[in-house]
């Protein structure tokens, strides 16, 4: 299996910013796209952005200009820089994985990001 630990979520002020950090051990072979979701309550899980192992991203339309994903392939950590939150950027933010081949899908924890009005 893969494990996907992440760190760096908290309560921030509207404007303010935050870095998710995701590192991924185990089985890491194959891993190819990996991603960020939110769940807001009351709302379904969204994709906020994606990056494949060749650094091509994607972002939901409300993020867009204002989130950064990357990664580390050396330190097998992926980011999420969230700059300029707002107060509908509030949920629990996961992380995700896809294996290539088998196409199993991974989830970390989750964490919570909070931003006050």
């Amino acid at each position: 299996q893969v494990q996907l630990v992440e760190s760096g979520g908290g309560l921030v002020q509207t404007g303010g910013s935050l870095r998710l950090s995701c590192a991924a051990s185990g089985s890491i072979f194959s891993i190819n796209a990996m991603g960020w979701y939110r769940q807001a309550p009351g709302k379904q899980r969204e994709l906020v952005a994606g990056i494949s192992s060749g650094g091509r991203t994607n972002y939901a339309d409300s993020v867009k200009g204002r989130f950064t994903i990357s990664r580390d392939n050396a330190k097998n950590t992926m980011y999420l820089q969230m700059n300029s939150l707002k107060p509908e950027d509030t949920a629990v933010y996961y992380c995700n994985a896809l294996r290539a081949g088998t196409r199993e899908t991974y989830w970390g924890q989750g964490t919570q990001v909070t931003v006050s009005s």
